[in-house]
């Protein structure tokens, strides 16, 4: 339940940043929780190669590319979801703050046992 809970939550996060982003739109709710389905298994799947292989630049920019790749993992999202788009990296990095802000939120108040 608390899984749900959270994924909920995401969805209308992402769906709050599409309304109040211009460089981001999403179409509808529908779409908004498949964005969040897709983001997940770009971050599960994709992120971790992405973060191995951009160690060096983390390293020497004191973990501040980890905003980046976040961002290119939004962008990456953007190519798989029909009815979400990013209008650049720009708006993709300040999409991911707040994402990352939520889901830090949102994993503090719904923890999983």
């Amino acid at each position: 339940m608390k899984t749900i809970a959270k994924f909920l939550l995401l969805a209308a996060a992402v769906w709050f940043g599409a309304e109040y982003l211009a460089g981001i739109s999403v179409i509808d709710y529908k779409t908004a929780l498949i964005a969040v389905v897709a983001l997940s298994l770009v971050n599960f799947f994709v992120r971790p190669i992405v973060k191995l292989l951009a160690m060096p630049l983390n390293f020497i920019s004191f973990g501040l590319f980890t905003f980046v790749i976040n961002a290119l993992m939004v962008m990456l999202m953007d190519h798989f979801v029909d009815g979400f788009a990013v209008a650049s990296f720009w708006w993709a990095l300040l999409f991911s703050v707040l994402i990352s802000v939520v889901t830090s939120m949102v994993e503090t108040v719904v923890k999983n046992d």
